[in-house]
């Protein structure tokens, strides 16, 4: 990656991993945040939208336009995860209710007009939830997916396996039919499986460095943490959980953190067994397409010095 300044879309639906995901972006002055889509996810796009403003006022980023996008999915119900992220989907701190507005319009467009505003390869996506809104903007305007400069993905797994089934992890089971469009679309993509984020925990020793940063917003992250932490130590008992989105903003950061290959991705859509299921050809046993850079591995040390050292600064 070059040292020159990226411009990024964050599309989430907070989720107190995504709120860390964004405080690394706003922190960071290699990346221009153009703006921030919510969508349906973690919990629905009500709260979604209403906790990414929380976020932005928590960094001191009410410059950042946030629109609200997908209320639902594709094809099916929404799941949501209020198991995992709390009643609000940002349960640990107290953040207030947010005083910027919602941007009027909806984030698809937003999505849509930004990339063709900009010169083809320059906006990279950051997609931290469901793909709805990507799908539903290449659906709308597929002239988009040769502008667009990366998809770079939290989602998927493959020797890890799933998280909300034993196939599927969560942001891909929510709208498979999305991220099945996505996959196909031919534009780039890197994607952040469960394989990565599960290297990357939560350890005590990790929460008490960004604790000793000793500001509101290293307490609030802090507080988000332990409270995200619980659901998955006690699922997997471990010394914390998973982090999950911040490595989709630390590969744009510092790539040489990671490691992993091109590989063929294909979403299972119709199997009630495995739908959602991230079928990932790592061994490269068919001539099928590649169509994503898969990561495999993480340097997890380096991912959360990374993670302190710019929520240092906010």
């Amino acid at each position: 990656m070059q040292d020159t300044v990226q411009k990024i879309i964050i599309d989430t639906d907070p989720g107190q991993d995504d709120a860390l995901a964004m405080l690394l972006a706003f922190a960071s002055d290699r990346l221009e945040v153009l703006g921030v889509t919510a969508v349906a996810g973690n919990v629905p796009l009500a709260l979604t939208s209403v906790n990414a403003r929380k976020v932005c006022e928590l960094a001191g980023r009410t410059d950042i336009r946030v629109f609200a996008g997908a209320s639902e999915p594709t094809d099916r119900p929404l799941v949501t995860a209020e198991n995992v992220h709390g009643k609000t989907g940002l349960d640990g701190p107290d953040l207030p209710e947010p005083t910027m507005p919602l941007q009027p319009g909806h984030a698809v467009d937003f999505i849509i007009e930004t990339l063709l505003a900009h010169p083809p390869g320059e906006v990279t996506l950051c997609t931290l939830g469901p793909l709805t809104n990507i799908a539903m903007a290449l659906q709308r305007a597929p002239e988009i997916a040769d502008r667009i400069g990366r998809i770079v993905m939290m989602g998927g797994g493959f020797f890890e396996g799933g998280n909300i089934t034993p196939a599927a992890e969560f942001n891909i089971y929510v709208d498979p039919m999305a991220a099945a469009a996505v996959f196909a679309s031919r534009a780039p993509i890197t994607m952040m499986p469960l394989d990565v984020t599960h290297q990357c925990l939560t350890t005590r020793s990790r929460l008490q460095a960004i604790h000793r940063l000793g500001t509101p917003v290293s307490k609030a992250a802090v507080e988000l943490l332990e409270f995200f932490e619980r659901y998955d130590e006690a699922k997997y008992g471990t010394d914390g959980g998973p982090l999950h989105d911040p490595t989709v903003i630390a590969w744009l950061l510092k790539p040489e953190l990671f490691s992993g290959r091109q590989c063929n991705v294909e979403i299972e859509t119709a199997s009630p067994l495995t739908e959602g299921m991230t079928v990932v050809d790592w061994w490269q046993v068919t001539d099928r397409r590649h169509n994503a850079l898969v990561i495999r591995d993480v340097d997890a040390d380096g991912f959360y010095a990374l993670l302190t050292e710019h929520l240092a600064r906010l």
